[in-house]
């Protein structure tokens, strides 16, 4: 009898851990929105939530501090793969126009620049989740794009986060900036699913 009241107490309310995780990462999402701000900064925002959501799910202390240095120090180099795939949506923005002028090919065209801008976007994300003070930006996202083709399933799950948060925007804007912290907890949560399989 004793036992069950000592389990009973120890047993955590709404969820306890899953629900702490599942509010840090919408706090989580209102920093990367605002490190997003800066428009070529969102991959190292993705990487400072990534790894912010690292230390909590690993039960290591951690704030608001310790996101800002992370997001400064991926930053530094990280501002140029957020350049890079800022000029590739510009390149699909091409072909989409292309694609509705008309132009032979350009439904194709179109098509194929849409598929590998979101290719593009999820490998991102996937580097993002395993950046650390430090690493090549190069090799990161060299080394994600291979899991992103290998892992075709947990890319999947990378589209829907992306697809909840385009769909949180168009009904309520606001409500798309915390779920980006999702989106940030999900790129972790695959990162590890691919290591473990």
């Amino acid at each position: 009898m004793a036992e069950a009241r000592v389990k009973a107490r120890k047993e955590p309310v709404f969820g306890g851990e899953r629900f702490a995780v599942f509010a840090e990462s919408m706090l989580t999402g209102v920093w990367i929105g605002v490190a997003c701000l800066g428009v070529v900064t969102w991959p190292a925002a993705f990487a400072a939530g990534a790894r912010h959501l690292r230390r909590r799910t690993g039960h290591q202390r951690g704030g608001a501090r310790e996101f800002t240095a992370d997001f400064r120090s991926a930053v530094r180099r990280g501002w140029a793969a957020g350049l890079a795939w800022w000029a590739a949506a510009g390149a699909v923005w091409v072909d989409v126009q292309a694609a509705r002028a008309g132009l032979p090919g350009g439904p194709l065209a179109g098509a194929v620049g849409l598929f590998a801008l979101l290719v593009l976007t999820v490998a991102g994300l996937r580097a993002a989740a395993v950046w650390a003070p430090g690493a090549s930006w190069r090799a990161l996202l060299a080394a994600a794009g291979r899991r992103t083709l290998r892992d075709p399933a947990g890319s999947l799950l990378l589209v829907c986060g992306l697809a909840v948060v385009a769909g949180s925007a168009l009904f309520v804007a606001p409500l798309a900036v915390p779920v980006l912290g999702a989106v940030a907890a999900a790129a972790v949560a695959v990162d590890r699913r691919y290591g473990r399989s």
